[in-house]
């Protein structure tokens, strides 16, 4: 599924529009679900350039002559202009394209079109899209915002593959990157955020930046080190530990019995 990293792929492949005129746009029911209606994102989108592009974590952004255009890609969502494929395909969607899968898209005065494929009909458009939920963003936390994101005021607060998780805390990391994460690090993802000692969280910002950079250059979320055994009955490729699971932040987690505690 799109995490920060296919995300940040679109928006690279959004640059192309940058400059372009928009004849038109059309959104179907399922990606114009954040709207007041399908018709909304047609009216709203004609006759507007593209100026830029930007993106808070999972939410793509073309800046435009007059309003902010967003989109979130769900589960499956691709971006292509024409038949060109930001990525070739999402670990956990389908590779092939259809027409039936189009949701929504842009058509430009040079005949290009912007478009966002999604089978399953979870991607949205949204028309100056409210960041105010949004945490920093994955692919440049600091550290003092690192800081900011583990720290619990009161308690114990959740266990820390959620906090990863949670959008208003860090914006972009997805469950094949929290868990990617916790596994360089060494740490069992149920551990609660508030317990996590000095050493804990100097080791998960180190994995932290180095797992969005090293997955970056490698081209996805779906590469990660921990992938191997990352299924029902596998064993850790580091130690050959058994791999446990369960679901965490309401997402399926694994991690490996032996060296992360």
């Amino acid at each position: 599924m799109p995490e920060v990293l296919e995300v940040e792929t679109y928006r690279q492949l959004a640059e192309q529009v940058v400059g372009a005129t928009i004849l038109r746009g059309w959104a179907d029911a399922y990606a114009a679900k954040k709207l007041s209606s399908p018709s909304a994102w047609a009216r709203a989108v004609k006759g507007l350039t593209i100026t830029g592009t930007s993106r808070r974590g999972k939410l793509m952004l073309l800046e435009t002559s007059g309003v902010t255009l967003g989109m979130r890609f769900g589960m499956t969502g691709v971006l292509l202009i024409d038949e060109d494929a930001a990525i070739g395909g999402l670990f956990y969607g389908p590779h092939t394209y259809k027409e039936e899968w189009i949701r929504a898209g842009l058509e430009f005065g040079d005949g290009r079109k912007l478009i966002l494929h999604d089978p399953r009909r979870l991607a949205r458009c949204e028309i100056d899209p409210d960041l105010s939920d949004l945490g920093p963003d994955a692919l440049s936390l600091t550290r003092r915002q690192f800081e900011q994101m583990v720290h619990v005021a009161r308690g114990e607060g959740p266990a820390i593959k959620a906090r990863l998780l949670d959008q208003s805390a860090v914006a972009g990391v997805g469950n094949l990157l929290g868990d990617e994460m916790l596994f360089r690090a060494g740490i069992d993802p149920r551990t609660p955020t508030g317990l996590l000692s000095t050493d804990d969280r100097n080791r998960l910002y180190k994995a932290f930046t180095q797992t969005m950079r090293s997955l970056q250059r490698r081209g996805g979320s779906h590469l990660g080190n921990h992938m191997e055994g990352r299924f029902p009955g596998g064993y850790c490729p580091i130690d050959g530990g058994a791999m446990l699971t369960a679901t965490i932040g309401g997402r399926t987690t694994y991690w490996c019995s032996v060296h992360q505690h």
